[in-house]
């Protein structure tokens, strides 16, 4: 994060003991505040909506994180956008648990100001411990839990969960939004929670979070079908395009999800170049993210842009593969990135954390998505390694790179390999 800012001329704020160069500590800034009291002329200065309200920095998951400028307008838009249905009943009545980080738009936004804004209780954690996160969620009584798709993975396939007495649960929805949610995972969880209702949501720091919700704005008491983000929200303009043409295109077919509205950033900071590829010139922010529309309005997420894999000529959905991975009772993590390949331009590799108590090889856990795809979108290397980095938001950090050493026998019958990769996590040689 020092490094994030350290050219942006922004005051950087350390909590705990821990001493940092040029940056003020919490508590000692605390102190100073309080030896000051009340003698301080402050200024009283007039706020506006399009006022500077918050700075998160975007996930980078792809390349370096970058601050959002987002107003007040920005956020208070987002909230009467994402708080359309929040009838009175339900004011007070509400049990958050705030589990993703308030630094994160979705723990800020979608948690922290949602809860409060409807006079519900948030129950702070500081970090995500399972047996802490099961006896916060029994003990203080928490009937919502907006998650990432990691943590119900955890929920489904950890055996820790079997200490805990589930019928002990107040808890009546969990929404998962930051990542893509596999089809086999949710099925797993709604097995194993089957009173507990799975919202998917699509957000970005960029629109103030919140863009796409799981019930339908048109009609109080339908919800989004399986694996859809759910609905457009009220009061946005969205449109899937041609990402070489910029054309617009019809339902059910994929594109690159564009919106409109007030919730849209004033910008990167100190960053003109990416905001102007980002947000055209007639306020469309353009998200990165491929998706389409069905003839009922559910919106469905096909994957980054920056993150398909070109198999010749051919688009390959990381999302889709991860997906069929977990879908393995042995495999525990997964992730898919492309490996460069001098035929095929891109070949779909996976890096996968495999149960310890596990038989499989490498060639069992391929042949295995093999037998669930089309030939172009087979895993072409594998490799099983000890952990998959991801955000505190539980996205994949595929710009860390990951490692393969792939050997290749060519018509010389001498074997070349080339390495891949910027972290080894663990080794091992696919052939």
């Amino acid at each position: 994060m020092k490094r994030q800012v350290k050219n942006l001329g922004i005051p950087v704020i350390v909590l705990g003991e821990e001493r940092v160069e040029s940056a003020m500590n919490w508590k000692e800034l605390l102190e100073a505040a309080d030896r000051a009291g009340g003698n301080n002329d402050f200024t009283n200065n007039e706020i506006h909506q399009t006022d500077l309200c918050a700075l998160p920095f975007s996930s980078g998951t792809t390349g370096m994180s970058k601050g959002v400028m987002l107003t007040h307008r920005n956020l208070v838009a987002n909230l009467c956008s994402t708080l359309f249905n929040v009838g009175p009943e339900l004011v007070g009545q509400v049990t958050t648990l705030g589990l993703i980080p308030f630094f994160h738009i979705y723990g800020i936004t979608g948690i922290c100001c949602a809860t409060l804004r409807n006079k519900g209780k948030v129950v702070v954690m500081n970090r995500f411990e399972l047996r802490t996160f099961l006896n916060a969620l029994i003990k203080q009584e928490v009937t919502f839990a907006p998650i990432v798709p990691p943590i119900i993975l955890a929920l489904v396939k950890n055996p820790i969960v079997d200490e805990f007495d589930l019928s002990k649960l107040k808890l009546r929805a969990v929404m998962t939004a930051a990542a893509p949610l596999a089809p086999e995972l949710l099925a797993a969880f709604e097995k194993k929670f089957p009173d507990v209702q799975v919202q998917e949501a699509y957000g970005l720091t960029e629109h103030s979070c919140i863009t796409l919700t799981h019930g339908d704005p048109a009609k109080p008491n339908d919800i989004s079908k399986k694996n859809s983000v759910g609905f457009i929200l009220p009061n946005l303009e969205i449109k899937f395009i041609d990402p070489e043409t910029g054309r617009s295109l019809p339902k059910n077919t994929p594109g690159e999800i564009c919106v409109r509205s007030q919730c849209v950033m004033q910008g990167y900071f100190k960053n003109e170049e990416e905001t102007s590829r980002t947000i055209d010139k007639n306020g469309w922010l353009h998200t990165g993210d491929i998706g389409y529309i069905d003839d009922d309005g559910d919106v469905f997420i096909v994957d980054r842009i920056k993150e398909l894999i070109k198999y010749k000529g051919f688009q390959v959905a990381p999302a889709e593969l991860e997906a069929i991975l977990l879908s393995h009772p042995s495999v525990e993590d997964a992730a898919v990135v492309p490996l460069p390949d001098e035929e095929a331009g891109e070949i779909p590799a996976a890096c996968v954390v495999i149960n310890k108590n596990s038989k499989e090889s490498e060639q069992d856990i391929i042949n295995f998505v093999a037998s669930n795809v089309a030939n172009y979108k087979k895993v072409r290397a594998l490799q099983f390694v000890d952990t998959i980095p991801k955000s505190p938001s539980g996205k994949i950090l595929r710009r860390y790179g990951f490692p393969f050493l792939v050997v290749r026998f060519e018509g010389s019958g001498t074997p070349s390999s080339a390495f891949y990769g910027l972290e080894c996590m663990k080794s091992e040689v696919i052939l």
